[in-house]
């Protein structure tokens, strides 16, 4: 009876232990459903600068890594001035195409997505920006040279502005925001305050700073996702060396120097045959000057202005005209550069400091350095066989036409006459044949 009364009792503790394990189970499944599964993360970038074929396919491989390691989405900290249309362009494709939600923040407090920097906050899932930073001033401006006359400009920039404006139109449309504004950014260059973007509904928000924005972003909903980021981890995703390169090197100011380390280098092998290496520096300026010409908008009289300033340097240098064409070339290459790029841009501005110092160090190179380099090559010479010639010295033993020797020079050499000469006389050295010196009496 003792048994039978015990058996029951086990079992009804054992059942109890199996019910205690599954609901402890349950309520870490409830707990565990309500939170997520891991650490949210958030890619983050920076964007400095001037927007360039760098930028586009730093954004793009940017969006690709931070899509392929599940982060929750990518945030473009932007602040720019502008750049290349085109390059605008391919940023707002890889928006489109990008499955991850795209939140462009322009920060920290007085940065500005100036021109091209509007048309991508307007393009992203998400457009925020920091306190006293501006958005605005998109208005194309007409850069490089068009060959025509007045009329002919100002089709050209009609049309470049109907262009933009209807992709400004079409970035707000698809993005739910003021169309109506953007178009005034294009065509009356508009430019407003984060306040008073956030009140025309440019922008979604405004994030005093990065934790900021992950907190009022957070359980935003764009297109079938829905971000989780309050207290997600940010993950910086770099730019590699070859973009780093690139967005160093796509800068007015850099194509200068560019240039003038290629003429100089050129000119130097030039003038100065066998030299090699300022002939490897020039070519290798040379060929990433031509390359970033075809992506800088660079004007075309202005090149024209510099190449006929090197013109002129040269054939005084060659032809001395007391100054005259030198004076021409430096004034011309002066306006060259002024007009290599649109001055009126911020974007693509050069600076009076590289203008002015890159002039006098191009004067004062053709001036000194390489007139003196040609005009070398016209002296006589100074060395070798040919020296001797002219040379006055006494036989050392009678001279005729079939033989005698002198002393010249720290050796003893053969020399002949078509006179007789005696020993001890002076002679005149008139030519080099071979091993044996023709001379003649010095009277």
């Amino acid at each position: 009876m003792t048994i039978a009364r015990a058996e029951p009792s086990r079992n009804l503790k054992v059942l109890r232990e199996a019910m205690k394990r599954r609901l402890t189970t349950l309520l870490l499944i409830f707990v565990a459903g309500m939170l997520p599964l891991g650490a949210a993360q958030v890619g983050h970038i920076n964007i400095k600068g001037a927007i360039g074929p760098a930028t586009a396919s730093y954004i793009e491989r940017a969006t690709k890594i931070a899509g392929e390691r599940g982060d929750t989405c990518l945030i473009i900290q932007l602040n720019t001035p502008g750049g290349l249309v085109s390059s605008t362009e391919e940023i707002i494709q890889t928006f489109y195409a990008s499955e991850l939600p795209v939140v462009v923040y322009v920060a920290p407090s007085a940065a500005s997505a100036t021109s091209a920097g509007t048309f991508i906050t307007m393009a992203a899932d998400i457009a925020a920006m920091a306190p006293n930073t501006r958005i605005g001033a998109a208005h194309p401006v007409a850069l490089g040279f068009t060959g025509g006359g007045e009329s002919t400009n100002t089709i050209m920039a009609t049309k470049a502005e109907n262009d933009v404006v209807s992709l400004i139109k079409n970035v707000a449309e698809k993005r739910g925001r003021n169309a109506r504004w953007a178009e005034s950014s294009v065509r009356e260059s508009a430019s407003i305050t984060s306040e008073e973007a956030l009140d025309l509904k440019v922008i979604d928000l405004i994030a005093k700073d990065l934790p900021d924005l992950l907190q009022q972003i957070d359980g935003r909903k764009v297109g079938d996702t829905v971000l989780h980021t309050t207290g997600a981890a940010v993950a910086n995703i770099p730019m590699i060396a070859r973009e780093r390169v690139f967005h160093v090197l796509w800068r007015p100011e850099v194509m200068f120097i560019l240039m003038l380390v290629a003429i100089y280098g050129l000119i130097g092998e030039v003038s100065n045959p066998g030299a090699i290496l300022p002939g490897v520096a020039g070519a290798i300026a040379l060929i990433l000057v031509l390359y970033m010409s075809s992506i800088l908008p660079v004007n075309v009289a202005g090149l024209a202005l510099i190449g006929l300033a090197v013109v002129l340097f040269l054939i005084d240098v060659f032809a001395p005209t007391h100054g005259v064409l030198t004076g021409g070339g430096i004034i011309a290459f002066f306006l060259g550069a002024l007009m290599l790029f649109n001055r009126a841009d911020p974007t693509f501005r050069l600076s009076l400091g590289y203008i002015i110092p890159g002039v006098l160090l191009t004067a004062a190179f053709f001036l000194f350095v390489v007139g003196k380099g040609l005009r070398a090559q016209k002296l006589p010479v100074q060395a070798g066989r040919e020296t001797m010639i002219g040379q006055v010295v006494p036989a050392l033993a009678p001279i005729s036409a079939t033989g005698g020797r002198i002393f010249i020079e720290g050796e003893l050499w053969n020399a002949v006459s078509n006179e007789a000469i005696e020993k001890d006389a002076p002679v005149e050295v008139v030519a080099v044949e071979g091993l044996t010196l023709k001379v003649k009496r010095k009277t």
